[in-house]
């Protein structure tokens, strides 16, 4: 009798723990724009999902893709997001609905670098509904985690900030609640089909600096592995994979030339002996859209609103076109 009311009570200390937890996270984790993304590609079904980084998720829109092709689609690219998330976001997708096509977009800087703990590791993880996916992803990635990161991920964040929002973040998770006028600042807005738009700067106003170069003696082996395991997956789930570099500033490209022609030359062998579409607007298709930097927000190559509208029935054009 005695162990048992020990064991009891451990239980239940165990079972207030994890309440006070929850109700933490409910609370202080904010509610990011990956939180609405999740939610729409677990609830809807979509003829094409956009994984990628930053590049993509400031110049893809599936909203705008649409009107052209035809298919439905969302983007859950963004910045951080590295092989092994895109592979678990894509299981999680086809998890919960079926697509037909997988859009990567490549940024060659990506693969020569190591995914950093901070918020942007749980970014993804941390909005992933209960499912296989979310238990090999916790497994494969995020155990490997600083285990402040595991059990209090709001620790990441302003906690001073996230205080004062309380009151509104609480009660969004509650009700759930996926209105998005919150996602939007001075400089940029989140779009409902995972876009997020960036405002025209003065461009005469943009220097040029933290671009992450390609070289091929310091590519990551688990980048490229996950790169790999996405293109499987897809094959064996029927599912249609096409890669795309996103147009660059030509002024970053002359700037950088070497590191950018070793890139694509490392990319287009690896995509044609993986038998994968590569459409590359620095290359190939490098009349397609303005290299110059009035289309940009930086010399990274990230797309103000307009020129992402514009490049995006570009892209739609030409991907029409394949699939023919």
């Amino acid at each position: 009798m005695h162990n048992f009311k020990k064991i009891i009570k451990t239980v239940i200390v165990l079972a207030v723990c994890i309440a006070l937890l929850v109700g933490l996270d409910m609370a202080l984790y904010p509610c990011t724009f990956m939180r609405n993304d999740i939610h729409a590609v677990v609830s809807n079904q979509y003829d094409d999902i956009i994984l990628g980084t930053s590049h993509g998720m400031t110049d893809i829109d599936p909203a705008v893709m649409e009107e052209t092709t035809g298919r439905s689609g969302h983007n859950l690219c963004v910045g951080g997001e590295y092989g092994i998330d895109a592979y678990y976001l894509a299981r999680l997708v086809a998890e919960k609905q079926s697509p037909a096509r997988i859009i990567y977009e490549v940024d060659p800087g990506y693969f020569v670098s190591e995914k950093e703990e901070g918020n942007n590791y749980l970014l993804f993880y941390h909005e992933f509904p209960f499912s296989r996916a979310k238990l090999e992803y916790f497994w494969n990635s995020i155990a490997k985690c600083n285990f402040r990161t595991i059990l209090f991920p709001w620790y990441e964040y302003s906690l001073s900030y996230e205080l004062g929002k309380i009151g509104e973040t609480f009660p969004r998770k509650w009700n759930k609640d996926y209105d998005i006028s919150h996602l939007k600042s001075d400089t940029q807005e989140y779009h409902e089909s995972g876009l997020i738009e960036r405002y025209p700067v003065d461009t005469s106003k943009l220097k040029m600096k933290d671009i992450k170069l390609f070289e091929e003696d310091q590519v990551n082996p688990q980048n490229m592995e996950y790169l790999g395991k996405l293109i499987d997956f897809c094959r064996e789930n029927d599912i249609e994979f096409v890669a795309v570099t996103t147009p660059i500033p030509i002024d970053t490209l002359r700037t950088y030339s070497d590191n950018y022609n070793a890139a694509w030359k490392y990319f287009g062998e690896y995509f044609d002996e993986k038998g994968v579409t590569y459409l590359n607007f620095n290359t190939q298709y490098f009349k397609a859209f303005s290299h110059e930097l009035n289309a940009y927000t930086d010399y990274d190559g990230h797309m103000n609103g307009n020129a992402a509208e514009a490049y995006s029935r570009v892209l739609a054009d030409i991907l029409k076109g394949e699939s023919k």
